[in-house]
C-alpha cells in the first residue's frame, strides 16, 4: 500500500532563488505552451535559470494510491493550477491537496559567474591581473 509522504516537501523555487538563479519558473505538464515559452527564455539568460516541472507519474504512484491515470491528472492540473508570475517564492512551494502555483516567478539580469569572478580579480590584483581569451560554454 502506498502513501504520502509525510515529510515536508521542499520548496523548489525558492530554495534556487535564495541559491542565487536568474530565472525561476514552475509549470505543469498541462501547460505545454507556457513550458515552451519559458524553456526558450531560460536558455537566452546568462547565468543559473531553473524550471521546475510538475509531471504525472501514472504507472506507479497513482495506481497504487487509486488516483486515475494520466488524464486524471492532467483535469487535476488543470483545476489546481493558478498562474501567479511575479509570486513571492516563499508563497508557490506545493501543499498537498492545495492549489498548484505555476508561472514565472523570478527573472532578473546579474552578472554571470565568470564576469563576476574576472570583476574580483581586477580589484585584487589591478594592473597585474592579466585578462584571458574568453572561453564559450554551451551556457553562455
Amino acid at each position: 500500500m502506498y502513501q504520502w509522504s509525510w515529510s515536508a516537501a521542499f520548496n523548489l523555487p525558492h530554495l534556487v532563488e535564495a541559491a542565487g538563479a536568474v530565472y525561476v519558473a514552475s509549470w505543469t505538464t498541462f501547460h505545454v505552451r507556457q513550458l515552451a515559452r519559458s524553456i526558450s527564455e531560460a536558455f537566452q539568460k546568462k547565468g543559473f535559470s531553473f524550471i521546475e516541472v510538475i509531471s504525472p507519474c501514472p504507472t506507479l504512484y497513482q495506481r497504487g494510491n487509486k488516483m486515475g491515470d494520466g488524464l486524471d491528472t492532467m483535469k487535476y492540473y488543470k483545476e489546481k493550477s493558478k498562474v501567479r508570475n511575479g509570486a513571492p517564492t516563499s508563497e508557490v512551494g506545493l501543499r498537498l491537496n492545495g492549489e498548484i502555483a505555476v508561472g514565472k516567478f523570478v527573472d532578473r539580469d546579474r552578472l554571470d559567474y565568470q564576469s563576476m569572478m574576472r570583476a574580483q580579480y581586477v580589484e585584487a590584483l589591478g594592473e597585474r591581473y592579466i585578462e584571458e581569451p574568453e572561453m564559450e560554454g554551451v551556457c553562455g
